[in-house]
């Protein structure tokens, strides 16, 4: 009879933690998958392992190896024996050969591998499988030795385990895979249907959204394609471009419109406060909880939910949020009722998720989830036409909050459609309230500006930003700005300091090819001419679909 020695016995139980620890910490499979073999090679004292993965199509491939690249196991630098371990896919049935050497299709790989003199190589083969069906396998090799019996029992069982561990976490992660690429291609169908749609003003709902812009017509007409459907929209763009009026709008078209909408910023909560406003909580839930209250999602029950501030969520918080999008349920924070809701979701988002993602900073499954129907909503500057129509309603509602007369000079108006406005709408709107407040006539001049005389604070703070971080203006943007804002450089005021003088009222496009025409269209002097670098002046180039010229 066989025992196990007593000094060994905890191995296998210590491998199956250490392993489900590392198939547990990281979307990367690849990088799992050979940390596992690692473990297996090192920990328990096993020599070469491979993991082997069949496609759709069922052709099997190496998923990782240990003892060299799998790069290189590949490109052939590894005989590894496929016909062997093919049986083992079609059959399901484990294999166990105790001395490698002798079998046909073995001997190969046995001897490219570092064997001592007279030491027997056994080699392991079994199944990974997802419900039932095997798609690939798990094999190592060891030393053999007298005690056959129990090594090959013994091993032969823990190898099952591992690779029933493996076979959970392939199945899941090509689960992943199918759902992600299921959403990007509905993704895919519906931008196309939206480039489709011409829009048409004015539009029940956007009626607060003041805009008459080609980029701002596009978003209009996303809207009006996504908002009857129950598709969750995921708005993206600058701080202070409009996105909580967009989400207003969505909710407005949408056959929701007579049920609430509920508006909740994720960024100004703690993640306990966050998961008591979203799910509510029951009494003595915590210290404080003094009655029963509902949470955001159970009052918007068959309505809209608009989440503001999506990116910044933290990772724990982030793991319940996707099971509420995912199965529609949640318990409130102490109580154990599942309360089932029907909710569309409206979030949006400063935060470059894409970045996140990669970083491990924001899970992939739930940017899959948010990002079904994006809508960019386009910085001010990039729709400099709709600065006046903003600044004439701005001061219309404070004349009518104030009792006041004031309005704009011409030449005032054509002064702030040349500013930059980092803060977007939000700041044009600060920027008109603080100028009609402290102008003491009935007329708002282009001297009355705040820029005319450098106080304008958000351009010192927006410069002393990029000046402490190092960062370089938007390499898709010529920023344009009053010329006498010296803080906000962009290239129309770098063009001022060559002496050169150019129409106020030009395109942004107009003003790049009149410096690239001055330039003799040589992209590095015009980048010098702007205050730009190389790769910035490129990028504008190919975003105005400007073709260079050879003089």
């Amino acid at each position: 009879m066989h025992r196990e020695p007593p000094n060994d016995s905890a191995l296998p139980l210590i491998g199956i933690y250490e392993i489900s620890k590392i198939l547990g910490a990281t979307l990367d499979l690849d990088k799992a998958l050979h940390d596992v073999l690692n473990v297996l090679s090192s920990f328990l004292q096993l020599r070469h392992g491979a993991v082997v993965l069949a496609d759709a199509e069922e052709n099997v491939s190496l998923a990782a190896v240990s003892g060299m690249s799998l790069r290189m196991a590949r490109s052939g630098a590894l005989k590894y024996p496929f016909e062997a371990v093919s049986k083992v896919i079609s059959t399901g049935i484990p294999m166990v050969v105790p001395e490698a050497s002798e079998d046909p299709l073995l001997a190969d790989y046995v001897a490219a591998c570092d064997i001592v003199e007279d030491e027997d190589i056994s080699f392991f083969c079994v199944p990974i499988k997802g419900n039932g069906k095997p798609f690939g396998t798990l094999s190592v090799e060891r030393s053999w030795n007298a005690d056959s019996r129990y090594v090959f029992e013994h091993d032969l069982r823990f190898l099952t385990m591992i690779a029933t561990l493996i076979g959970q976490t392939v199945s899941l992660h090509r689960k992943v895979a199918a759902d992600r690429d299921r959403l990007m291609q509905h993704n895919a169908r519906l931008a196309k249907q939206m480039a489709e749609i011409k829009p048409t003003q004015p539009i029940k709902g956007l009626e607060d959204i003041i805009a008459n812009s080609e980029p701002m017509a596009r978003v209009f007409s996303q809207v009006q394609q996504a908002a009857p459907t129950k598709a969750t929209i995921l708005l993206r763009g600058e701080s202070g471009t409009g996105k909580e009026l967009v989400a207003r709008a969505v909710h407005l078209l949408s056959p929701r419109s007579q049920k609430p909408l509920i508006k909740l910023n994720c960024a100004t909560l703690s993640e306990t406060m966050l998961e008591s406003e979203l799910f509510g909580h029951e009494k003595g839930a915590f210290t404080g909880a003094i009655a029963e209250r509902k949470g955001r999602f159970e009052l918007a029950h068959e309505g809209t939910l608009f989440l503001d501030e999506i990116g910044e969520i933290s990772a724990n918080f982030q793991a319940k949020l996707l099971r509420v999008l995912q199965e529609g349920e949640f318990e409130r924070v102490g109580g154990s009722k599942t309360i089932k809701v029907d909710v569309r979701l409206v979030a949006a988002t400063n935060r470059d998720l894409e970045t996140a993602v990669s970083r491990n900073e924001f899970r992939a499954d739930l940017y899959y989830r948010l990002n079904v129907v994006p809508i960019f909503l386009p910085p001010l500057r990039e729709r400099p036409g709709d600065i006046p129509l903003l600044a004439l309603y701005f001061l219309k509602r404070f004349n009518e909050e104030n009792g006041r007369q004031v309005r704009f000079s011409e030449e005032a108006l054509k002064v702030l459609q040349r500013c930059y406005f980092p803060g977007n709408v939000r700041e044009l709107e600060n920027c008109v309230y603080r100028t009609a407040t402290m102008t003491k006539g009935d007329a708002i001049n282009d001297m009355d500006l705040s820029c005319r005389s450098d106080t304008c604070l958000s351009s010192i703070l927006w410069n002393k930003r990029n000046a402490d971080t190092g960062s370089e203006t938007s390499p898709t943007t010529l920023p344009m700005a009053a010329p006498v804002a010296k803080p906000v450089r962009g290239p129309v005021e770098a063009l001022a300091d060559d002496d050169v003088t150019m129409a106020t009222d030009m395109s942004e496009r107009d003003r790049l090819v009149e410096a690239m025409e001055k330039c003799g269209w040589v992209q590095a002097k015009a980048a010098r001419l702007l205050g730009l670098t190389s790769r910035q002046i490129g990028y504008a180039l190919r975003k105005h679909n400007i073709e260079l010229r050879k003089l």
